[in-house]
């Protein structure tokens, strides 16, 4: 026996199934070299052509959605309610309630009185209130459909609802928008930018629009928060795609104007916004790509009467905020800060300039609209506002800095309003803080928690004395009349009424 060539049987399969694994490794290579020598990137790679300057890519191909959808009424007693707040920041775009309801400014106990509430699907929609009744697009999640609901203002019971199914997957929330109404109308813009127009009383269905594929608008980051707005009958969106901005006749669905796109301007989170130079109606839309001034009425109605790229931002939440002799201010959050803009006309001709830019640590919001209130204006500061961060401020419009709330006084993304002369903050874990407004410090007098659940950031309303919140997954109605608490505390007491 020769030793030198005698193996182990364990040793020797070792050996030859090493040798197979190399020659797979072997032969995988050379099918790899073989492939890389006759690979043709071209059937690999879809090329990708720029799109030219104002051009929108066609989106007829998509499943269109039938937005009449389907609908229900209940048998509810409608009484009617003085006190409106008919679309997004109120009656004057402003977030300012001028009603003379005189309004409490603190509670013994609990807190203001909770009339009703309602559970919601998950979102940040806020209410519109009209004769009544509580219009609020919301989201039904088993459904999974946009979802129109009319409750009552006195009990929030439901009046009536109408949905329609489009699928949309939860990204901070779903629901965003406040409808606009009328005495006759309601519109609505739903999350992934459809329209719908419906009888004011009745939910009957007017009209609805696809804006994604009838316009090719680009569906926004976050889906969409653009508010409709209704003026003189017309229906008056920016949908940002093959249009930059439109109105629609509510009673027939007919286009009345639209405002062409040659820059190719996309759809922002930020909302239309009319405005008055001169005597000319305009209406102000912040799109991503600039601002832009369209004449509201008239035989040029829908016509471009001024535009700027001076503000030109990836993320554009808030809404122009209109001042005085022609002014106007934007903000947004992403370390952007804000700037005021000056909107001249000579000669009937309209022209804007840029007048100052603010750092982000002096003046700017997120998500909010600042408002503009007795010459001075009023935001919540971002989290990246350096030492001011999360704070109210109060500046006057060329910069000076009235007052911010303190270190020990800061709150989050949530809305905030003016009525009554004071200012109302609603923190997002659903803390309401009221302070006296246009003073030269920050004077809180109430501090109550009125939510318990996470993320109250939706548009506040107030008709009457009644205050709508929510977080969330819910909605509540407060009653803040001076009135009511008045009642209740003598109840209490005692007192003769």
């Amino acid at each position: 026996m020769i030793k030198g060539n005698t193996r182990e049987p364990s040793n020797l399969l070792e050996e030859l199934l090493s040798g197979a694994v190399v020659a797979a490794a072997a032969g995988a290579a050379l099918l790899s070299i073989l492939w890389w020598i006759q690979y043709d990137p071209a059937l690999w790679v879809q090329k990708r052509v720029p799109l030219s300057r104002g051009e929108i890519p066609s989106s007829n191909t998509l499943p269109r959605v039938d937005i009449k959808g389907q609908y229900a009424s209940f048998d509810v007693p409608v009484p009617f309610l003085e006190g409106s707040w008919p679309r997004f920041r109120g009656e004057g775009f402003d977030n300012i309630n001028v009603e003379s309801v005189p309004l409490a400014g603190s509670w013994d106990g609990s807190g203001p009185s909770v009339l009703w509430s309602v559970q919601l699907g998950e979102g940040h929609a806020g209410a519109a209130v009209r004769n009544g009744r509580v219009y609020l697009l919301d989201y039904d999640e088993e459904e999974k459909a946009d979802t129109l609901r009319c409750l009552s203002l006195v009990d929030g019971r439901e009046l009536w609802r109408r949905w329609y199914r489009t699928g949309a997957k939860r990204n901070h929330g779903i629901s965003r928008t406040v409808p606009a109404v009328s005495d006759r109308y309601v519109v609505t813009i739903g999350p992934r930018c459809h329209v719908l127009c419906v009888d004011a009383a009745t939910g009957d269905f007017r009209w609805g629009l696809d804006l994604v594929r009838d316009f090719g608008t680009k569906e926004p980051l976050w889906f969409t928060a653009q508010h409709p707005i209704i003026d003189q009958g017309l229906a008056v969106i920016a949908p940002a795609g093959r249009v930059l901005m439109m109105a629609v006749d509510c009673e027939t669905g007919r286009t009345v104007w639209e405002t062409p796109n040659p820059r190719g301007w996309r759809m922002s989170h930020s909302s239309v916004v009319p405005m008055t130079v001169n005597g000319r109606r305009m209406y102000l839309y912040a799109a991503l790509g600039g601002i832009v001034g369209v004449a509201a009425d008239g035989p040029n109605a829908g016509e471009v009467l001024w535009e700027t790229t001076e503000w030109n931002h990836s993320v554009v939440a808030p809404s122009p905020v209109v001042m005085e002799d022609g002014m106007f201010l934007m903000t947004s959050g992403y370390g952007v800060g804000s700037a005021t803009f000056q909107v001249s006309e000579r000669d009937s001709q309209y022209s804007v300039r840029l007048v100052k830019r603010f750092e982000k640590g002096h003046f700017a919001s997120e998500q909010q609209t600042p408002i503009f209130y007795r010459g001075r204006l009023y935001t919540i500061m971002p989290k990246d506002g350096g030492s001011l961060r999360r704070q109210a401020v109060c500046m006057e419009p060329g910069g000076t800095m009235i007052y911010s709330s303190g270190k020990d006084s800061r709150f989050g993304l949530g809305p905030f309003m003016i009525a009554d002369g004071r200012i109302f903050i609603l923190n997002d874990d659903g803390n309401l803080t009221i302070a006296r407004a246009h003073t030269d410090s920050f004077e809180p007098v109430s501090r109550t928690r009125v939510l318990e659940g996470r993320d109250a950031w939706a548009p506040l309303a107030l008709a009457g004395g009644r205050m709508l919140l929510r977080d969330s997954k819910r909605m509540v109605c407060l009653d803040l009349r001076q009135e009511t608490v008045s009642a209740g505390l003598a109840v209490q007491r005692g007192d003769r009424l």
